[in-house]
């Protein structure tokens, strides 16, 4: 397969990528069997907008024979992970060979300590996907939980150092590579691992700005809540003569 661009966006360039990797010699493993000197590279994909996005991402790298993980939200106003839609896309993922963890926002504001709260959501996604989260990703991170060796409710999180200053760590946000291709990176030029982090949302629509793909996510989810108020909501029509 030809080997495409790293700084371009979309899924044939996401495989291509991965592609890469592998033709340097890089295998895929989980957060649980990642080793600092070999090279190793873990999938995270955090979900911030789209979960019918992320399935799409899960499809090709199950195609690849590849496991990712994939972070829920459970407090976002993007989508529900409740909803019936939500649940089978969740459920394809598994379904796929992929993990599911919390993608947990610490700056909501509420009456709850952050442990309680964390706890809460942990227990609410478990029992939406029907097996146990035991990874937690933050959702725009504060600067108190980078590299912080701490774990939130129990669990590990995508943050401690073994997973990010120990080994390499690449973003994609606001759908664009801030600090380089991720094949550029010092430590894969090394041959250590890498954490690669990328939010589905850039990914599925080819040839498109983030900004542009972002207002076609808006453009369909109004459909969607159009369509669902209408099956949902009938209002009754004026009676003509009144």
């Amino acid at each position: 397969m030809k080997c495409l661009d790293a700084n371009s966006f979309s899924l044939k360039a996401y495989e291509g990528l991965l592609a890469q990797f592998v033709g340097q010699g890089y295998y895929i493993v989980g957060f649980d069997a990642v080793q600092k000197y070999s090279r190793h590279l873990i999938l995270r994909h955090d979900v911030d907008v789209s979960l019918s996005c992320a399935v799409r991402l899960a499809e090709v790298e199950h195609q690849l024979g590849f496991a990712a993980h994939y972070f829920i939200l459970v407090t976002s106003e993007q989508y529900n992970p409740a909803t019936q839609k939500s649940r089978e896309a969740i459920d394809r993922i598994l379904a796929l060979g992929h993990s599911v963890g919390l993608h947990f926002d610490a700056s909501i504001k509420c009456d709850q300590g952050l442990e309680d709260r964390a706890n809460q959501e942990i227990e609410s996604l478990s029992n939406l996907v029907g097996i146990n989260v035991t990874m937690v990703s933050f959702h725009r991170p504060a600067p108190e939980w980078i590299d912080n060796p701490r774990t939130i409710a129990g669990l590990s999180h995508t943050y401690q150092p073994k997973y990010f200053s120990d080994i390499g760590y690449c973003s994609d946000s606001r759908g664009q590579w801030e600090h380089g291709s991720p094949l550029t990176h010092r430590v894969v030029k090394l041959g250590g691992a890498l954490q690669l982090l990328t939010h589905p949302i850039w990914w599925v629509e080819k040839d498109k700005s983030p900004a542009e793909r972002l207002e076609s996510h808006l453009s369909k989810k109004k459909k969607e809540i159009t369509i669902d108020l209408e099956a949902n909501i009938r209002l009754k029509e004026r009676n003509s003569n009144n």
